[in-house]
């Protein structure tokens, strides 16, 4: 009889040692911290988002990462080695994929969609790290001792770049102005970076590290989700839970809204148009149906909406009928309605708010039934706020 116990404990033992003889020249701590992030990242992706979990590439080995050191003249913060050794980015299928996207929608750190503009971001592989980096020094015209690789960009035909600093460890996302100006926003406050490139470091973590391991935390948390559009799904930015998503019922009806920041349409030159935010408004009839004054409806309708955006001391009053020149009618069991759209603030933190009227049955019915009235008109009232972090 063979002792399956012991032989599985060689193997483990095997592989433990093989392990720490690929990785000996980093930090053991960094190691092990990387390799649980990344297989945080890979679990979710098993469970909720296969396809891309599909696309990981296996580790890069060191003689490719000193290719791309030597080709870009880089040296990379030792976290985005370790980050690359365990996994080579993904392996997104070339080519024109729909209307608005050049690959498919399968980037791990997602994206959003809003007035017909799509972005869908995903990590790069050392091969395509050296070739985008290679163009975007070109086209800004970057000096030549310049240390910024490109590390993340969008599958789509609006842009949007992330860009690992090498000397300090800190991660940018272009804005508007990246083209003309290099203008970009830091991803994680420089203040949780240390050690990018001292191996005896107490703790070393740069921001793409600390960048992925949020990301695997919202993921984790349900914070953001896949969304399933036809039939397409994606990860989508905009947040599902509270607080960063702001919920509320009003007689049957739930309107669920969140923001999230667009820097690749951002400009920080700009005295009004300085930031600029997509929302998302999520509204749907529960299964009780509407309920106005006792009576149960088994349908509603959008009629206006009124919202105060707030920004610094400025304030807008947006108020018009329906959403986007539409008045969706909300059944129950039917989903959500989805309205995204986007609006600029002159500060990178501010609020939304306001509300939505309804109308009991379909608005058709004000003007045929005597048994609904304009008085009968709700509103469901919400608060939204936006932020840059």
């Amino acid at each position: 009889m063979l002792d399956t116990d012991a032989d599985n404990a060689s193997l483990v033992h095997t592989a433990y040692q093989i392990w720490r003889k690929a990785f000996g020249m980093y930090p053991w701590p960094l190691v092990r911290r990387v390799k649980r992030c990344w297989g945080r990242l890979k679990c979710w992706l098993s469970a909720n988002f296969p396809e891309a979990l599909a696309t990981l590439r296996k580790g890069a080995s060191e003689v490719e990462i000193e290719e791309l050191e030597y080709r870009l003249k880089v040296k990379l913060p030792l976290p985005t080695r370790v980050l690359y050794r365990i996994c080579d980015g993904q392996e997104l299928m070339s080519g024109k994929f729909s209307g608005s996207m050049l690959g498919p929608p399968l980037g791990l750190i997602g994206g959003y969609c809003f007035n017909n503009m799509l972005v869908n971001v995903y990590l790069l592989p050392l091969r395509e790290v050296i070739t985008e980096t290679q163009l975007v020094v070109r086209q800004l015209r970057f000096s030549s001792r310049s240390k910024y690789i490109v590390i993340a960009t969008s599958s789509t035909f609006v842009k949007k770049i992330f860009l690992l600093n090498c000397a300090n460890g800190e991660l940018y996302v272009g804005t508007r102005k990246l083209a003309t100006d290099g203008e970009m926003i830091p991803c994680v406050p420089n203040v949780l970076i240390s050690s990018v490139h001292d191996s005896g470091g107490h703790q070393q973590q740069d921001a793409m590290l600390l960048w992925l391991e949020e990301h695997g935390r919202r993921l984790h948390d349900g914070i953001i989700k896949v969304r399933e559009e036809g039939n397409t799904r994606s990860i989508n930015l905009f947040p599902e839970e509270a607080p960063h998503c702001s919920t509320t019922v009003t007689n049957g009806v739930r309107v669920r809204a969140s923001a999230v920041l667009v820097p690749e349409f951002s400009n920080l030159q700009s005295d009004t148009d300085k930031y600029l935010f997509s929302y998302s408004i999520r509204m749907a009839l529960l299964p009780e149906g509407c309920i106005i004054n006792g009576l149960t409806f088994p349908s509603c309708q959008l009629h206006r909406r009124h919202w105060i955006i707030r920004a610094n001391d400025v304030v807008t009053d947006v108020d018009g009928g329906g959403v986007i020149g539409k008045y969706p009618l909300l059944r129950p069991g039917e989903g959500e309605f989805v309205y995204e759209s986007c609006a600029y603030l002159s500060s990178s933190s501010g609020s939304i708010e306001g509300s939505f009227t309804f109308v009991p049955g379909r608005y058709a019915e004000l003007f045929t039934s005597c048994r609904i009235s304009f008085t009968e008109m709700f509103n469901i009232s919400f608060v939204l706020y936006c932020s840059s972090t």
